[in-house]
């Protein structure tokens, strides 16, 4: 690849633009900011690549009023989405997270948002991700710290006992989301799909309703 080709990642002032795009148009549980990065991450590192019309109707839902607005709003989409991955190659992935107010006015970074879009993604794709986790424990585990988080925040509800994180398991389980990121996309990359495999998931995936992991916005 050129490097003039090279995937470039919006700027802040442009990540700004989208997210407050997003904010403007949010219905209940639509996906802001870093949903939409938590959901394109999933996609970027799954098992089965994943096409525009598979998740921009994740993220839009009414037409564009104005077509140049539309244009702009699809280029960051898309170059949010193919950053990802030279991100990941070249360790230099950071997740896009919100932010909450606290009582002393200093706010602080949460991942629920992030979580519910990964979950999301993952939802895409359902029965290739489940049938791999219901028999590779190494794939969970690498998954740990983002799991962790999304049951801390309620977008996963634990059937098991789960103590709440604390500060600092919290600050730690955040801190790891890049590693277990590139740790995921490296299990994929390694241990593809079987060719058996890839046919029962895309059966499954035909057939299957669309599925949708609950959990509200904390913004």
């Amino acid at each position: 690849m050129m490097l003039t080709d090279w995937p470039v990642s919006p700027s802040d002032s442009e990540l700004e633009e989208l997210d407050h795009f997003l904010r403007e148009r949010a219905r209940d549980e639509d996906l802001l900011l870093d949903g939409v990065h938590g959901l394109l991450t999933a996609l970027a590192i799954g098992p089965v690549p994943a096409t525009p019309e598979e998740w921009l109707p994740e993220i839009l839902h009414t037409p564009f009023a104005d077509p140049a607005q539309g244009e702009r709003v699809l280029t960051l989409l898309a170059r949010l989405n193919d950053a990802i991955t030279p991100e990941l190659e070249t360790g230099t992935y950071e997740p896009i997270l919100g932010e909450l107010d606290t009582e002393d006015g200093a706010p602080v970074f949460t991942a629920r948002g992030w979580c519910e879009g990964f979950s999301r993604g993952i939802d895409l794709h359902a029965p290739s991700w489940e049938a791999r986790l219901g028999e590779d424990s190494d794939l969970m585990q690498l998954l740990g710290p983002i799991i962790a988080l999304a049951i801390d925040d309620g977008v996963f509800d634990s059937q098991g006992d789960f103590a709440p994180l604390d500060d600092d398991d919290y600050e730690e389980c955040l801190a790891q989301i890049p590693q277990a990121v590139a740790a995921v996309a490296d299990y994929w990359h390694e241990n593809p799909l079987s060719h058996e495999e890839r046919s029962a998931s895309t059966s499954s995936e035909a057939s299957a309703p669309p599925r949708r992991r609950g959990g509200h916005w904390v913004h």
